[in-house]
């Protein structure tokens, strides 16, 4: 029956792989037909077109068959493919050329998705027919006159859904946004129960919890996490560096290290999407500098205090993982989270080039230096003239006498540690001028960026098998890292290299891996922690919860699911684990997280000869993030290995990583419409239906909540950052009144109502339609509206019937 009629069975994977069905195993295909044969989808069918000529016909004669099952008829197709339909056409002669053309219609018909779920389903010849005329209703028209047949037209990178088509009353574009999508998920809603929230996470993450093994076992996986080791590394020990200058040395490298790599290990395991990659932020350090600066202040212990806070601040964020506060996320639209997004890959950008910058104080160069001169240049270590009192009583306390010393032949470490001073035509301020590494390092910086680049584009370029560039574009930045440290070596300057702890022990001999939560403090500091905590709490909840909006998005194709509930619980947990540790508290990281899934994206394998590859979603597992954290915390017996990689390196990948997560922004594409003459703009579906100066009056606006995030987070009040990037979330509330909601479904997604609202809304459409229906019908001219676009800046093709001509 027709009802019941499927595409023939699949193959199983193993002769898939190899082209081979079981109908095609006995057959002894050829290697180009293998080939071929490997293009098709597994469980694809054959429809074939037969037309010819008789002479005894005086009129034409059409069939149209489908059979049940699919057969498999030999030397009808170019490949053994089962055949499921038959086109046929016969007619008298003399209209060979007109029977062949209908015959390529009608195999042209046979590929739309939509007709070719109607021949499968059709029960007589009406159906079919109907089928043909909802087909030729969509299509586009070139006339003969303007354009070249013999030249073929390059399929499209993105091709619209067909789906509106299959729902009966989708007219156009505009009625699928009468009543817009939800933006948030089931996994969003209020179960009302104490921790409802978190068991369903579980629930919903359980049965994907072994696949997600299964799933990592891919090169692209390597790829990615040796890509990532190398970007998360460099970050942890930075961040551990400055936090063990700002604390003297309470929390350190070594402790930022197994922080980062005992939290990363967990969450990868646990959470409820191990995509989001965690890291360190610029709020914790600041926070951090603040607390050690009252502690000394008061003389209280600043582990101690710390710990109480970090225990405040996980239970704070158990208390909201119990009251399902994580349904607060909807309230986080595009608006919202473009913006955050946009500002973390710009710092990353900015860090990127002022590490750079900054070399230049450890390696300075001889300015408007006379090449004539070079060999009388020089620089030495001498004593100060006039020591100060903190060098004399160094001398004294290490019994160093200052003429027994021959201060001429001590290098410049020696001299250092010694508090000489350098004197001569080749010194600068902090020492003798270093030549050719500040220029080599900028070298190797910008090489770094353009040669990933270059690899990650690899994949689309005309050069080598399908195979071999998208292995090279999986692993361009590895390969980027590995070829830039081998040249590095080759050239031999002494350019500055990642430094990572070689022992496994606490920074400092006076703390221990436990921390007393009251230790020396007086007990009512337990209380008092309470304050602060609130702070971090908000801190942790915005950082974590808008990086898993991002990761999450409905673009990136997820099938198994999120758990905004689950991934928190990891995260207060760890971050109880780590502040009685002694260790840094780490989140989700937005640039890191971006760059993760961007380096998972999978895309169609059986793809016909010069047809695009579809994005068909991410590769969901969680064997990357594990083997990240796991390669992490054996970093300290990596030493040998990694003290070659030179740190302008690693900041070129920063740089590569920071331009690569903008891309995608839809911020980026509006802010580039300001420059961009109306006739020259891409075609958005935003510029189709809204009109061009709202566009830019929504970009502004959100161009401006960037700078004032921007100006808040570069000074002194960055502890109050994450407030700011709540209140972003009312700022897009109060837009409601500025733009109509038709608008904001095209720019932006729409925020959530309340409940009244809804059931009024509801009542207003009900009333609306009894309206229409009571109505007679007649035709009326159609009135301006606001809320239309500009007549300058509507699309042709829009205003057109469905078959527009060319």
């Amino acid at each position: 029956p027709a009802q019941t009629l499927t595409p023939h069975p699949s193959p199983t994977t193993a002769e898939a792989k190899n082209g081979v069905t079981p109908e095609t195993s006995a057959m002894d295909l050829s290697k180009a037909e293998l080939h071929f044969m490997k293009k098709i989808p597994s469980g694809a069918e054959a429809s074939n077109v037969l037309v010819g000529e008789l002479d005894f016909l005086h009129q034409p004669l059409v069939a149209f068959v489908r059979l049940t099952p699919a057969v498999l008829l030999s030397g009808m197709t170019e490949v053994p493919i089962p055949t499921r339909f038959l086109f046929v056409l016969l007619g008298p002669g003399g209209k060979a050329h007109q029977y062949h053309e209908i015959g390529r219609s009608m195999a042209t018909t046979m590929t739309d998705e939509v007709f070719h779920d109607v021949a499968y389903k059709a029960k007589d010849r009406a159906d079919l027919v109907a089928g043909i005329d909802e087909f030729l209703d969509q299509v586009t028209v070139l006339p003969p006159g303007e354009w070249d047949p013999s030249i073929r037209i390059e399929p499209p990178k993105n091709v619209p859904s067909q789906e509106k088509r299959k729902m009966p009353g989708a007219l156009d574009e505009s009625s699928s946004h009468s009543k817009p999508e939800k933006h948030s998920g089931p996994e969003l809603e209020r179960t009302g129960r104490l921790f409802g929230g978190l068991v369903l996470d579980v629930k919903r993450k359980a049965p994907w919890f072994w696949s997600d093994f299964r799933d990592g076992l891919s090169l692209q996986c390597l790829a990615s996490f040796l890509f990532l080791y190398c970007a998360c590394m460099s970050p942890v020990i930075t961040f551990g560096g400055l936090l063990g200058e700002a604390t003297h040395g309470h929390i350190s490298a070594m402790e930022s290290l197994l922080g980062a790599s005992m939290t990363g290990v967990v969450y990868s395991l646990f959470a409820g999407q191990p995509l989001t990659i965690l890291g360190s932020t610029g709020p914790v350090l600041v926070f951090e500098k603040i607390l050690y600066k009252f502690c000394k202040e008061y003389t209280l212990s600043y582990l101690s205090l710390r710990t109480c806070i970090g225990l405040w601040t996980a239970f704070f964020c158990v208390v909201l993982v119990a009251t399902d506060a994580s349904c607060l996320v909807c309230y986080i639209t595009r608006f919202t989270e473009e913006a955050f997004a946009s500002l973390i890959c710009i710092i990353f950008i900015y860090e990127a080039l002022e590490k750079l910058s900054h070399l230049r104080e450890t390696f300075p160069v001889h300015m408007h230096s006379k090449l004539d001169l070079l060999t009388i240049y020089y620089c030495k270590c001498e004593p100060p003239a006039h020591p100060s009192n903190e060098t004399l009583r160094f001398w004294r306390s290490n019994g160093i006498t200052v003429s027994g010393i021959t201060w001429g032949n001590l290098t410049v470490t020696e001299c250092r540690s010694l508090h000489g001073e350098f004197h001569g035509p080749a010194c600068g301020h902090n020492g003798p001028y270093a030549p050719n590494v500040l220029f080599w390092c900028c070298i190797l910086f910008f090489s770094t960026f353009v040669l990933s680049s270059l690899l990650k584009k690899f994949k689309t370029s005309r050069y080598f098998p399908t195979r071999v560039r998208s292995t090279v574009s999986d692993f361009a930045v590895f390969l980027t890292i590995v070829i830039m440290v081998l040249i590095d070596l080759g050239i031999g300057i002494p350019s500055p290299k990642l430094h990572v702890p070689h022992m496994f022990k606490p920074t400092r001999d006076d703390r221990g891996w436990l921390i007393n939560p009251i230790g020396p403090n007086p007990w009512w500091t337990v209380l008092a922690a309470l304050i602060p905590a609130l702070l971090c709490t908000i801190l942790i909840f915005m950082d974590q919860q808008i990086t898993a909006v991002i990761v999450n998005r409905k673009e990136h194709r997820l099938k198994k699911g999120c758990g905004y509930h689950l991934d928190l619980f990891m995260v207060a947990v760890m971050l109880g684990v780590c502040s009685v540790m002694g260790l840094p508290w780490f989140v989700a990281a937005t640039v890191l997280s971006i760059t993760h899934v961007n380096s998972l994206k999978v895309e169609s394998d059986c793809s016909a000869p010069g047809e695009q590859p579809k994005f068909l979603g991410i590769r969901e597992q969680r064997v990357t993030g594990l083997m990240i954290f796991v390669l992490m915390g054996c970093s300290v017996f990596f030493t040998s290995v990694l003290k070659f990689i030179p740190m302008p390196v690693l900041y070129g990948v920063f740089l590569y990583m920071g331009v690569s997560s903008l891309r995608g922004i839809q911020f980026f594409d509006r802010l580039k419409l300001f420059w961009m003459p109306a006739k020259h703009q891409p075609d958005f579906i935003y510029l189709r239906h809204v009109p061009l100066r709202k566009v830019h009056l929504f970009t502004l606006i959100q161009l401006l909540c960037l700078v004032l995030l921007w100006a808040i987070k570069a000074s002194r009040a960055a502890i109050i950052f994450p407030m700011m990037v709540l209140a972003l979330v009312f700022v897009r509330k109060v837009m409601d009144f500025c733009f109509s909601k038709r608008e904001l479904s095209f720019l932006d997604d729409l925020m959530p109502e309340s409940k009244k609202k809804k059931l009024d809304d509801a009542k207003n459409e009900a009333k609306e339609e009894e309206l229409k229906l009571g109505k007679t019908s007649r035709v009326d001219t159609p009135k301006p509206s606001s809320d239309r676009a500009d007549p300058s800046e509507i699309n042709i093709s829009d205003e057109m019937s469905k078959t527009t001509v060319w």
